[in-house]
């Protein structure tokens, strides 16, 4: 499902260098996404609204229930996601493209039902807050949810410049929305949230409606069916987000490094800061994700599997595999340079950078060992990507299952061994099984066409 990846492609073939900036600069900011998008959205948010009608104590509150409504919605459907994809695709490698649609609208249902009796059942636990801000809270979960099963369709849709139109469109109706409800302080900050990403929600959900239009049921469940789902793709994505958040429920709830917020929350504002601003950095990484791995080795993939099926020669299907290894590494190397390179950069211009937002240079030696972590986690991500290309999902899942278990194992020990460790925990949780991935690939790229031939059904 490598469509925009494919069109950015295009791009690039023009031969300038204008077109490069161009074609990596669509990538960087498709492939990272809402999520990226959000946090520089919260940031303004954050920087109109202080000291206008909103308090910090209540701004803090607003940021720290948006930072658990991030990872409760990823956490939540990030399992559901794998699964979706992967039945998306086969359906469209059966040509059975109206099938789509309500297949994703009974998935739909689902996160909606799920999210809704999650998010209205926390309710009671913040006694604070009013019962509108507590509703809107609830509300945005359900937004949130919905908005991550829309967003895996976006590296399989080709209209990238809508995708992207459509995602600075909604961001910025957020600090809009912001800026102009900020007087009723909670309930003003959490509406303009609401509103903004019920909108992504929609304004994606019509794009996918335009894209597969369908025939027959409006809602499906197919997706479920045990002989069409992969449920193993749904625990790897399930593991690989508590792995995402894992350090951070870490800090957040030791009382040597966090303090209460508001109900259940919690937050740690020495660990926070550095690695949301280390977030920040992966775009270049996540640009050349999108078009080395999701475009030249997914060319290559389907030649491989074309030629499989087309009865090709031994020799000529071992050239085209040798050529698929060649298009990761080259991948994996260009993703490691650019993100090497950006990394370097910001450890030389990092306390300029803070300084410009204003905040404390005591963070930035927690912001460098970030900044390293984030690096090493877009690597992560491209090898899992390869490994769900070669369907190789019990790999993926012991990764996302070593990934999740070491960042929580070295995240308490960094909290133990005192402030000058922290970070190296998350360092350290996505550098084992990014190596371990790696030494994996290998043997699975050099066991691929036993696999392809004699393992199968």
């Amino acid at each position: 499902m490598a469509g925009i990846g494919f069109e950015i492609k295009k791009i690039l073939k023009k031969n300038s260098l204008l077109s490069v900036f161009e074609a990596y600069g669509y990538a960087g900011l498709i492939g990272s996404g809402p999520w990226v998008l959000s946090i520089l959205a919260m940031v303004v948010v954050g920087l109109i609204s202080i000291g206008v009608m909103v308090s910090q104590q209540m701004l803090i509150q607003f940021l720290v229930s948006v930072t658990y409504l991030m990872a409760g919605s990823l956490i939540l459907t990030g399992g559901l996601q794998l699964m979706l994809t992967r039945f998306v695709s086969d359906l469209l490698f059966l040509k059975a493209d109206k099938e789509v649609l309500p297949n994703v609208l009974g998935a739909v249902t689902i996160v909606t039902l799920v999210s809704g009796v999650l998010g209205f059942a926390t309710i009671p636990l913040f006694p604070e807050n009013t019962l509108f801000y507590n509703l809107l809270l609830a509300g945005s979960f359900v937004a949130l949810c919905n908005l991550w099963m829309m967003v895996i369709f976006l590296s399989g849709l080709k209209e990238y410049k809508l995708v992207l139109a459509v995602m600075l469109a909604g961001y910025t109706l957020l600090v809009i929305l912001s800026a102009l409800l900020n007087g009723f302080q909670l309930e003003g900050l959490i509406t303009a949230f609401f509103f903004c990403h019920a909108f992504l929600f929609f304004a994606f959900l019509a794009i996918v409606i335009r894209k597969y239009p369908a025939s027959g049921n409006l809602v499906s469940f197919r997706f479920l069916d045990k002989e069409k789902a992969f449920y193993s793709l749904f625990l790897c994505g399930t593991l690989y987000n508590l792995g995402v958040w894992s350090d951070k429920f870490v800090f957040w709830f030791s009382q040597a490094t966090s303090e209460h917020v508001v109900g259940l929350f919690r937050a740690s504002l020495i660990y926070d800061i550095p690695i949301f601003l280390a977030y920040l950095s992966i775009i270049p990484g996540m640009a050349v994700f999108l078009v080395r791995i999701e475009t030249d080795f997914a060319e290559q993939h389907s030649k491989y599997y074309q030629a499989v099926l087309g009865n090709a020669t031994l020799s000529e299907i071992l050239a085209i595999k040798n050529e698929m290894i060649a298009a990761v590494r080259r991948g994996i190397y260009e993703i490691f340079k650019i993100q090497g390179i950006t990394v370097i950069a910001l450890l030389i211009w990092g306390g300029v950078l803070l300084e410009m937002l204003g905040i404390d240079l005591e963070y930035r030696a927690l912001l460098n060992v970030d900044l390293v972590g984030v690096a090493v986690q877009v690597i992560f991500l491209s090898i899992l990507n390869v490994l769900f290309y070669l369907d190789k999902r019990w790999v993926a899942n012991a990764l996302t299952g070593l990934f999740f278990v070491v960042n929580l194992f070295f995240s308490m020990l960094s909290i133990k061994l005192g402030p000058a460790f922290y970070g190296y925990g998350f360092v350290l949780g996505v550098s084992v099984p990014t190596i371990v991935g790696l030494l994996w690939l290998n043997k699975v790229f050099n066991d691929l066409e036993y696999d392809t031939y004699m393992l199968q059904k």
